[in-house]
């Protein structure tokens, strides 16, 4: 199967057509992840042989272990068909607020249980693709939390002293995006400086130029940054080129998908879901066939149940 034959996917009835059965899925999955020369998920040498049979599997002539296209991917063990999982992964990347695990369930005709560990297996794999490279340039850094509002709850559900900054009920995330570019999402234990910084430090280039509001947090980024403060007390939003509203306007679709798609989102859990709202923002520009394939290339990675489930 050839690129030109997945391009054309633009559609969930694509996927399914193109995809029909399981030796091509196989076929496929083998030709993205070692583009005609197979080698050894085991040992990695490339003394293999093909063996006979109706689904292609492969023996190493070292080793003597033999393995197919997916040992060591996020479908192995898995007894669910492939063609469901690529329609998972076409679904979970292509819905531009995100899908729960209750309508990803309906879509596949698999349980709820199931279709939330194979979309976090998904997650986890979409992360490998979307944090490969440091940001550089004119970032744009900007926080928000995750969390319901404490004037919703019932009287015998509010929780003292978490209005504000408190993270008593609520989880900060820390955002910074390139202007005009790629996303990084970062689960933040706080927001104070300790936080924010080795973050920053950690996603972003020395030398940009970071773009944020007047949060004491951000101080001393001067350090290594051309650092510009907009105060948005003052009712400061825009300075000549430089402003936030890219990061803003990403918030809302982020805020979106929480409210209106997953409801709620556990600290345990939420760096995944930040790692599939990177990836959608940072390939919206390509067409769903190409955004599918791309997403493929992250797979070779293992989540297990136990794994996440357990504690973090």
């Amino acid at each position: 199967m050839d690129l030109i034959e997945v391009m054309h996917c633009n559609n969930l009835l694509d996927i399914a057509e193109t995809f029909r059965d399981k030796s091509i899925c196989l076929d496929y999955l083998a030709s993205k992840r070692w583009n005609g020369s197979v080698y050894c998920v085991f040992c990695g040498c490339n003394n293999i042989y093909t063996l006979k049979g109706k689904y292609k599997r492969y023996k190493c002539g070292d080793c003597r272990k033999q393995f197919s296209a997916i040992k060591g991917t996020i479908f192995e063990n898995s007894p669910i068909h492939l063609q469901k999982w690529f329609m998972a992964i076409f679904l979970i990347t292509t819905h531009k607020k995100g899908i729960s695990s209750i309508q990803l369930a309906s879509s596949l005709g698999v349980t709820q249980k199931t279709a939330w560990f194979m979309a976090q297996r998904i997650r986890y794999a979409l992360k490998v693709k979307s944090f490969d490279k440091k940001l550089d340039g004119v970032i744009q850094c900007d926080e928000t939390f995750v969390g319901g509002k404490n004037k919703n709850r019932h009287a015998h559900k509010k929780v003292p002293n978490s209005q504000g900054r408190s993270f008593k009920d609520k989880t900060p995330v820390l955002g910074m995006l390139h202007t005009g570019g790629d996303l990084r999402l970062v689960v933040m234990p706080d927001t104070a400086s300790a936080s924010i910084q080795p973050s920053v430090k950690e996603h972003v280039e020395e030398g940009s130029i970071i773009v944020s509001d007047e949060w004491h947090g951000y101080n001393g980024l001067d350090k290594k940054y051309l650092h510009v403060v907009l105060d948005h007390q003052q009712k400061e939003f825009v300075r000549g080129a430089f402003h936030t509203n890219s990061i803003e306007g990403f918030w809302g679709i982020f805020k979106r998908g929480v409210i209106g798609v997953y409801h709620y989102m556990s600290r345990k859990h939420l760096q995944r879901y930040c790692d599939e709202f990177s990836y959608r923002y940072n390939s919206r520009l390509l067409p769903n066939g190409v955004r599918f394939e791309n997403s493929l290339e992250g797979v070779n990675c293992r989540l297990t149940y136990k794994e996440l489930i357990g504690k973090m």
